[in-house]
């Protein structure tokens, strides 16, 4: 049986047309700051990023009566509009038949270690508030006949606790926020790039006074590059991760995050040797995550050499023909590179063996009109001659067709058709894919409410580092609806955002403004190409999924050097769209730079392998093996178990990255809340300082 779902269906869930912007607000004075005549905006918060999390607390903040605006490099263009996979996954609470409850929640959700307890428990408990307000604003998540949510399992979750809406899950959640942000008449100001935080005060009176911004829509004569002052005492970064960090990436084009942007503003980050990696198209073409169905219809994947001749590499890997189709199909719940699934010739051997075909210069491709081709000497494919896991799981989802592309069709029409839509046909012809970069799981260090560090600054969805060394697959969208919530309640309650911003413009903009005019140098050897290929190349064959004490401590003192001949000699520019992407390339490299000292940090100091990557070294006492023999040079060291309670916490000093440790913090699971008790609390606003000094 084929599941027969009308084209208008198949349509809505793949082409998601995004509401039109409203006209602008012009700007409410100007000023002649460092020689620019610079218009000057005001709000009560700026939100920076119209992604899912960053519209989620501009809705709620509009709910509360705040004066909110929305300042976005290109609406509708970040990860959370653009990418995706098979079946984009929400992570959320299940229910009591799966034996679920929060406390079991947030145990899964920081049990690959590095993790604030509380902040496991706070996404959690808030998962299911934060459905239930999605699908009241029209999100199309899939029921029973009886009202029940449907779910699967998904990476790194033993329950199945995921749902979706098919591969524009997260679109479809922009969606359904932007328009009730419009609805609300939240502002939004497009093209319009952040470049500098303002700060004032000292010590325990550092705090946000405003935010510089480079705009398409303010250049003028008196004004070459659009520089813009949002005079404000809350921002919210909302930008989303690094995706530009690496050569290999299957985040969309011009995602460069807010870490370098943080750092310079003293803001500490946390957690940035945790990335995830896995399979997926390229970003040259269309990128895409080749998560969940696309691998369990278990195609034939094969690589091409420069002469074009096929090679059937994984068969180098695996036993027998059993266990390699066995492992492409758990790549699908399986999907993230982890080092220990590399041994016992498990699905990371899959990512390994594709990383080692494209340094060697091959292409790799997934062939959805194939079967595997049997292992040399043993049998062929068969669908009677899998895994018990594998088997129970096709089994029940009907999937006994006798081609890939048919498994396919049955289980997810939608896969097939989300590629055609960017002209690229699975079922007539091959796909081309890599291990990629995909996810950074660190980023600004926040506490229960989302607050950073600097005083007025908030964080939420990748921009925020939540995440520990894993997650659950789609918990990230999880977590940036239930924080964009918290952010807004924090920030509501401190009464700090409820009319425009009506202070005089903040002493450090004009500072701000000259240390950006000092950095972009038209006369400058360093060019915008120059600082991405060095950072790309470096970070993708020095900090991928394969990582060793000796080249990343190499690597880290190129990002050094790199960042020290930027602030020497500034980064050349021609047209003002440039400049723009010069000073996002400057954040970018003190990022590398960032991540790199972390990365050093640890491996220097006896890290292990765990996440994102294997740590490689001679004695180290993990040896993947494959059907050819010992893997020597991918020996790795194993995870110490002591790493899993600590997080690694970065700063900048005076140009210098700055590292230390810190516990992670704890949850009391014993502690209960008692109605009577705890209510005063709630009515009086004592729940948010529960556990941090209200910042004024």
């Amino acid at each position: 049986m084929t599941i027969d779902v009308p084209q208008e269906i198949l349509d809505a869930l793949t082409d998601v047309d995004m509401p039109r912007l409203p006209p602008e607000a012009g700007p409410s004075a100007t000023a002649r700051l460092a020689g620019v005549e610079v218009p000057i905006y005001r709000a009560g918060c700026v939100i920076v990023g119209s992604g899912a999390a960053g519209l989620r607390a501009a809705v709620e903040l509009k709910r509360r009566g705040d004066d909110v605006v929305i300042v976005s490099q290109s609406a509708w263009g970040g990860t959370s509009a653009c990418s995706g996979s098979d079946k984009q996954t929400l992570h959320t609470a299940n229910t009591a038949d799966q034996g679920d409850n929060y406390r079991a929640m947030a145990r899964a959700i920081r049990s690959g270690g590095a993790m604030d307890e509380d902040t496991a428990y706070v996404e959690a408990v808030g998962s299911s508030r934060m459905m239930a307000s999605l699908q009241f604003l029209g999100l199309p998540l899939p029921q029973d006949p009886l009202g029940g949510t449907l779910r699967y399992q998904t990476d790194h979750d033993e329950v199945g606790r995921a749902t979706s809406c098919g591969p524009r899950t997260s679109r479809l959640m922009v969606k359904v926020l932007a328009e009730e942000a419009l609805r609300l008449d939240v502002p939004f100001y497009n093209q319009t790039t952040a470049v500098k935080i303002l700060t004032e005060g000292e010590g325990g009176d550092h705090r946000i006074a405003g935010i510089l911004a480079m705009r398409a829509g303010d250049r003028t004569q008196e004004n070459p590059l659009g520089i813009a002052l949002f005079v404000s005492g809350v921002i919210v970064l909302a930008a989303g991760g690094p995706g530009e960090l690496y050569r290999d990436s299957v985040y969309p084009n011009g995602c460069f995050g807010s870490l370098g942007l943080a750092l310079e503003a003293g803001v500490e980050l946390v957690n940035l040797t945790e990335s995830q990696f896995g399979i997926g198209t390229r970003r040259e073409g269309f990128p895409w995550n080749l998560s969940g169905t696309y691998v369990q219809a278990v195609p034939h994947i094969y690589s091409v050499d420069g002469e074009g001749v096929e090679h059937h590499f994984l068969a180098g890997y695996y036993r027998s023909t059993q266990e390699l189709a066995s492992n492409i199909f758990r790549k699908g719940y399986q999907w993230p590179f982890h080092a220990t699934r590399m041994l016992d010739f498990g699905s990371s051997l899959v990512d390994l063996a594709i990383s080692r075909e494209t340094a060697a210069g091959r292409r790799v491709f997934m062939d959805f009109n194939r079967n595997p081709l049997p292992v040399p000497g043993d049998l062929p494919f068969s669908l009677e001659r899998l895994g018990e896991d594998v088997r129970l799981y096709l089994g029940k989802a009907g999937a006994d067709q006798q081609m890939p592309i048919d498994r396919l069709k049955h289980m997810n029409p939608l896969a097939i058709e989300l590629y055609r839509r960017y002209k690229i046909d699975i079922a007539a012809e091959p796909l081309e894919f890599a291990v990629n970069n995909q996810h950074m799981n660190g980023g600004i260090m926040v506490d229960t409410w989302g607050r950073s560090n600097l005083a007025g600054c908030y964080a939420v969805g990748e921009a925020a580092g939540t995440h520990g060394v894993t997650r659950p697959g789609g918990a990230a969208l999880n977590a940036g609806q239930v924080f964009g919530t918290r952010v807004a309640e924090h920030i509501g309650a401190s009464g700090r955002a409820k009319r425009a911003a009506s202070v005089s413009i903040p002493a450090a903009a004009e500072a701000g403004i000259a240390d950006l005019l000092t950095a972009l140098r038209a006369e400058s050897a360093l060019t915008v190409k120059a600082i991405r290929s060095a950072v790309q190349a470096r970070m993708s064959e020095k900090a991928g999924i394969i990582c060793d004490q000796e080249s990343v401590a190499q690597a880290l003192i190129e990002a050094r050097k790199l960042n020290a001949e930027i602030r020497a000699s500034g980064v050349a520019y021609g047209r003002a769209a440039e400049a723009v992407r010069g000073v996002q390339w400057r954040h970018m490299a003190l990022a590398s730079e960032a991540v790199l000292s972390a990365l050093d940090f640890f491996i220097r100091n006896g890290g292990g392998s765990r996440g994102a990557r294997a740590i490689c070294d001679a004695d180290g006492e993990s040896l993947p093996l494959a059907s050819s023999g010992p893997l020597e040079d991918y020996r790795f060291r194993r995870e110490r178990e002591t790493d899993r309670n600590e997080q690694i916490v970065v700063r900048l000093e005076a140009d210098e990255i700055r590292l230390s440790t810190r516990p992670n913090r704890k949850l009391d699971e014993n502690e209960k809340s008692f109605f009577e008790r705890d209510w005063p609390a709630w009515l009086t606003g004592g729940i948010y300082d529960r556990d941090t000094k209200e910042q004024a």
